[in-house]
C-alpha cells in the first residue's frame, strides 16, 4: 500500500511539473502577443469626488439623523455646484527609473490633457524619480514642457525624491512643491564601469574591439582603456552638465547654480533658501487645498509590462536604490 501511495504520488508530481512545463511558456506567449488594446489603458478618475466620500463617509459615522438629513441635501447642493463652471486640475503621477520607462505613459497622459485643457484648468504632477539615462529624462522633461508651452500653470509635487534627471524635470514647473524631506537636486553627470582586461589576461583570453572613427569606443569593459579615452568621456560629461545647468537656468533664472549645480543633493527646507524649490508642502495637502477651487480628475494612461520587461523594471529599481540620487 505505502509502495502504491509512493508511485501515485510521484506519478502526480511528475505530471504538476509537466502541466507547469506547458502552461507557463503559453501563457508567456498569450500575454507576450496580447494587442496594444489589451496592454494599454486610459484611466480617468474623479479625485474630488473620492474625497468628498471618504469626508462625507466620516460625518455619516458620526451625526445624529437629523444632521445626517441635512447632509445629504447639502451634498446634493454640492455636486450641482461642482458640474457648473469651476476650473479643472489635472493630476498625472510619473515614478522615474534609470531608463524612465515611464515616459511612454507620460507622453500620452499629457497628450490627453492637451487635448482638452482650457482657461483656467491647471496640471499638478505628483513626480518620484532618482535620475538615470540622460535622453530618456531629457524626453520626460519635454513632455512637461509642452504643458507650459500651452500655457497652462504647471505645479509639481516632490514628496519623496527628484534628484538628477528627477530635478530636470521638476525645474520646469510654474511651481514646485516639496515635502519637508524630499530629496532634490543632485546636479550633475556621472559615468563609471568596470574593466576586465586584467583578469581576462590572467586566464589567457584575447580581447579584440575594432572600429572606425577615433571616438566610436572611448571606453570598454574588456580591453585596454587609454588616457585620451578617459579624457573624452570626461568631456561628454562637461558637455552633458552644461546642457543641465543652461536648462535649469532657462525656467528657474534666479537659482544661484555655481552654488547648487555640484552634484550635491539636499532637503526640502535647504532646497527652498536655496531656490531650488517654491514651497514646501506635500501632494496631499496641495489637492485637499485645491478641492474647493477646482475639480480634481486623475488621469492615468496605464502600458502592462511583459513579464521580462517587468524583471528588468525590478532589477533596475534595486540597482538605483543601492547607487542612490
Amino acid at each position: 500500500m505505502i509502495d502504491l501511495l509512493s508511485d501515485y504520488g510521484l506519478f502526480l508530481a511528475k505530471t504538476v511539473t509537466l502541466v507547469l512545463a506547458i502552461a507557463i511558456p503559453l501563457l508567456l506567449l498569450m500575454r507576450s502577443r496580447a494587442t496594444p488594446a489589451d496592454r494599454e489603458r486610459l484611466e480617468i478618475t474623479d479625485l474630488g469626488d473620492r474625497y468628498r466620500e471618504m469626508g462625507d463617509a466620516l460625518k455619516e459615522a458620526s451625526l445624529p439623523r437629523k444632521g445626517l438629513r441635512q447632509l445629504r441635501r447639502g451634498q446634493r447642493h454640492r455636486k450641482r455646484a461642482v458640474e457648473t463652471d469651476q476650473p479643472r486640475l489635472f493630476v498625472l503621477d510619473f515614478h522615474g527609473d534609470l531608463k524612465a520607462t515611464d515616459v511612454a505613459s507620460l507622453r500620452e497622459a499629457v497628450t490627453v490633457v492637451l487635448l482638452d485643457a482650457g482657461p483656467g484648468d491647471e496640471v499638478l504632477v505628483r513626480l518620484e524619480n532618482a535620475g538615470g539615462v540622460v535622453s530618456e529624462h531629457g524626453l520626460a522633461a519635454s513632455q512637461l514642457v509642452r504643458i507650459r508651452e500651452r500655457g497652462i500653470p504647471l505645479t509639481v509635487a516632490v514628496d519623496k525624491v527628484a534628484a538628477s534627471g528627477g530635478y530636470l524635470m521638476a525645474c520646469v514647473a510654474d511651481r514646485l512643491l516639496a515635502a519637508p524631506f524630499a530629496v532634490v537636486g543632485s546636479i550633475g553627470a556621472v559615468a563609471g564601469l568596470p574593466n576586465f582586461r586584467r583578469l581576462l589576461e590572467r586566464h589567457g583570453v584575447d580581447f579584440e574591439l575594432h572600429t572606425a572613427g577615433a571616438y566610436k569606443r572611448t571606453l570598454t569593459l574588456f580591453g585596454e582603456n587609454t588616457e585620451a579615452g578617459r579624457e573624452k568621456v570626461r568631456e561628454q560629461l562637461e558637455t552633458i552638465h552644461r546642457l543641465f545647468k543652461d536648462f535649469i537656468a532657462e525656467y528657474r533664472p534666479s537659482v544661484d547654480l555655481e552654488r547648487v549645480a555640484t552634484g550635491e543633493y539636499w532637503y526640502g527646507p535647504q532646497a527652498l533658501e536655496l531656490g531650488l524649490v517654491d514651497r514646501i508642502q506635500t501632494s496631499d495637502d496641495y489637492l485637499l487645498s485645491a478641492r474647493e477651487r477646482a475639480r480634481i480628475y486623475q488621469v492615468k494612461y496605464t502600458k502592462r509590462k511583459r513579464p521580462m520587461e517587468r524583471l528588468v523594471a525590478s532589477m533596475e529599481g534595486r540597482l538605483q536604490q543601492l547607487l542612490g540620487p
